[in-house]
């Protein structure tokens, strides 16, 4: 048997291997995240509480890239070959897998079709329908601490470039609020050069400052003014809190604290604001207030009682007592680990649903591990009925528990402040699935600015490639166009050939670059990668390189070849380059069948009022089990086909289907109702066959990512062994 022989068999097993492997990974995950989802929706849990992705399955390739980037873990899956999200009441609007999408196939959107959310009404530069008022922070629907740090950020520059250089005896902006968003707000502002104050009615850090003691609040680094990188992988409010600190006396920025804001009059250049402390003028308001408000009570007789809070301050303060904490979001279930981890208290928790379903999954993992141990009671499914000075009741499958209670916490969240939003004449709005954009546009003027970037950057590399290939055919244009003998003549040929220091060295040069290729690859899989410029920016620059690399190839080879190892090289590149388009290109085109599923379900609709317009016909007719039938065969969903299977079923479906139509037409009372059947069963058939083709094409078309990671293994190994022969048969100049 021959080596060459021996070296195909080789890599062909080598290819099989690793496409088994990735095929049956994937297909065990999407087997595992199917299920998840299902779960999700038979317990309710399918709602996102607050901003969350909704993934395009028309755009999505399925890169899942996106999927590993939550901080609060496995939000997002893959389901049918594409990403979804299969944890929708765990998600809290990080927004980390819009940005770690290739191809934009992520919207980030506020509430959805069954359960809207009331936020105010802000424009591309978070300006609210009060000219001169903007919002930033988790008032205006961006809760994270990273997310309300970049809306500060980008607030203050919008002011910037508003108010620098005006003169005036007022303030230029007033900032009320000391939490990460009013605070990043005020050090853009520093940086700008403006003249602000910064007001906060409690104390320094906002909502941070009354969190628990030593709780976890930050998970990402942010670019802060006078300070550079803030944050770190794991913060303690402690740790985050003495960064503010040391970040406003870096800037000279000081807060107000104790200073409740009662009104705003006048109009946007020059507003009075009315103050617990006296009044200040300003040409510009951010308000960076949050959302909590006043606290969620709960609802029930003895609530007045002062054992009843609504945070939780100091854990240790509760030791030797029997503590209640109500609530089943994460405040409620920080509280009642924090006591039972720093206290000997005897700690509960009440909570109405019977499962945890908003809060993180680090929180539920220790709290399920404290009620294992007996440190924590869980009383799931209940709800609080009456608070006495020694107990309180709780309902619980329709029975009612007295236990004895020292203190409550009831933490059910805050408020949204609406009326002193609407004192301050700012307008709401009620958000039912809308983007960013649209109605919600929060800072959509920023997201632009990256679009025209990131459309620059293409421009420029594809002028680079451009470029790049006219270079090269210049140097050899007339060599080239020679054919093989005639070559050989040419005064060039030693220096142009293949195995030439130009030859040779475009090898190396393209080599290298097509080696880089890979990069794309190790940014979506190495966290330290994770912030360095965006996925879609090395999307582009792995598209860059994948078509310029086959370019510059064949000026290496002088267009010819000579080897099978080189044929082998070349063909496995142009492979990995035709589904990388595929891919990229192509699978993104063809429709998932989703938009006419839709419109299968409405026609299903039509065809129940068809039924209704029959009236009982059907059920005085000869033989209504075949009427019933052909219905149910109509209004199916279609299952999942191979493509090959679809169109060898399709022509039979086509013919019985006729011959059924033809046998039930003569039972129908009147023609009439004969066609209105046809030709509605017709339609849905159409509507069948149109899903289960873009199905089946679809998942055709997903083997591209397989082809295309397997070529590109296959290529890496006849690369090294192209360069093995290269140094074995003594072309080494490159290293004297």
């Amino acid at each position: 048997m021959s080596i060459d022989l021996l070296l195909l068999l080789g890599l062909v097993f080598l290819g099989a291997g690793i496409a088994w492997f990735m095929t049956r990974s994937r297909a065990k995950r999407e087997a595992a995240d199917s299920l998840a989802l299902a779960q999700v929706h038979k317990d309710g849990r399918a709602e996102a509480p607050t901003l969350h992705p909704v993934i395009d399955p028309d755009k999505c390739i399925g890169s899942l890239s996106c999927t590993a980037v939550c901080p609060e873990g496995d939000i997002l899956g893959v389901v049918d070959g594409k990403a979804a999200l299969i944890n929708p009441s765990a998600c809290i609007g990080h927004g980390k897998c819009s940005v770690e999408c290739p191809v934009n196939a992520i919207t980030l959107v506020f509430g959805s079709s069954k359960r809207g959310v009331e936020l105010p009404e802000l424009s591309d530069v978070f300006e609210s329908s009060r000219p001169g008022v903007h919002i930033v922070g988790e008032l205006g629907g961006m809760g994270l601490i990273k997310n309300a740090i970049t809306q500060g950020l980008q607030c203050a520059r919008h002011l910037g470039s508003q108010l620098k250089g005006q003169q005036g005896e007022i303030d230029d902006v007033v900032v009320v609020g000391a939490g990460p968003s009013g605070l990043a707000t005020a050090l853009g502002l520093k940086e700008q050069g403006l003249k602000f104050r910064v007001v906060e009615q409690e104390s320094f850090g906002g909502t941070i400052s009354h969190y628990p003691r030593q709780k976890v609040v930050m998970t990402e680094r942010v670019e802060l003014p006078y300070f550079g990188k803030f944050g770190a992988p794991l913060i303690s409010k402690e740790q985050l809190l003495e960064s503010w600190v040391e970040a406003c006396k870096k800037a000279d920025v000081r807060v107000n604290t104790g200073v409740k804001v009662e009104r705003i009059d006048g109009n946007d250049g020059d507003f009075t604001i009315f103050t617990t402390k006296g009044t200040l003028r300003a040409k510009k308001v951010v308000l960076a207030i949050g959302r909590r408000g006043s606290p969620r009570k709960m609802g029930v007789p003895g609530e007045e009682l002062e054992k009843v809070t609504y945070r939780l301050i100091d854990a240790q303060q509760y030791e030797g007592a029997r503590v209640l904490v109500v609530g089943g979001g994460d405040a409620a279930l920080e509280a009642a680990i924090q006591i039972a981890e720093e206290s000997d208290a005897e700690v509960a928790l009440s909570y109405r649903q019977p499962e945890f379903g908003k809060a993180r999954e680090a929180n539920k993992r220790r709290f399920k591990e404290l009620t294992e141990q007996g440190r924590v009671f869980a009383f799931m499914g209940s709800n609080i009925k009456q608070v006495t000075a020694t107990s309180v009741s709780l309902e619980k499958g329709g029975k009612l528990i007295d236990l004895p209670n020292d203190f409550i916490i009831a933490c059910l969240g805050g408020e949204v402040p609406t009326e002193f939003l609407s004192k301050m004449g700012v307008g709401l709005t009620k958000l039912h699935g809308e983007s960013l954009g649209a109605k919600a546009k929060r800072g959509s003027a920023v997201v632009d600015e990256k679009e025209k970037s990131h459309r620059r950057l293409s421009f420029a590399l594809f002028v680079l490639g451009i470029l790049t290939v006219a270079m090269l055919a210049v140097v050899g244009w007339d060599y080239y166009r020679l054919a093989q003998p005639e070559r050989l003549l040419h005064p060039a040929h030693r220096f142009l050939k293949p195995a030439g220091p130009w030859g040779h060295g475009v090898g190396i040069v393209s080599t290298v670059v097509m080696l880089s290729n890979f990069i794309y690859a190790v940014r979506k899989r190495w966290e330290r990668l994770k912030g360095f410029s965006t996925i879609r920016t090395w999307l582009t620059f792995h598209q860059f390189v994948g078509f310029l690399s086959p370019l510059v190839i064949v000026f290496h080879a002088a267009f010819q070849s000579k080897n099978q190892l080189a044929t082998l090289t070349a063909l496995s590149l142009s492979v990995v380059v035709l589904t990388g388009i595929v891919g990229r290109f192509i699978y993104g085109i063809v429709p998932s069948g989703e938009g006419k599923e839709g419109e299968l379900d409405e026609l299903s609709r039509r065809w129940q009022r068809l039924s209704e317009r029959l009236g009982g016909a059907a059920a005085s007719l000869s033989s209504p089990a075949e009427v019933e039938t052909l219905i149910a065969s109509a209004v199916t969903r279609p299952t999942q086909k191979s493509l090959l299977r679809f169109f060898l079923h399709l022509p039979v479906q086509r013919v019985s289907d006729a011959r059924h139509l033809l046998h039930v037409r003569s039972m129908f009372p009147s023609p009439h109702h004969a066609h209105d059947f046809t030709d509605s069963f017709h339609k849905l058939r159409r509507l069948q066959a149109q899903v289960t083709f873009f199905r089946s094409l679809k998942v055709l078309l997903a083997t591209w990512r397989v082809f295309h990671v397997v070529l590109a293994v296959v290529l890496v190994v006849l690369i090294a062994a192209h360069i093995g022969v290269s140094l074995f048969l003594g072309y080494r100049w490159i290293f004297t």
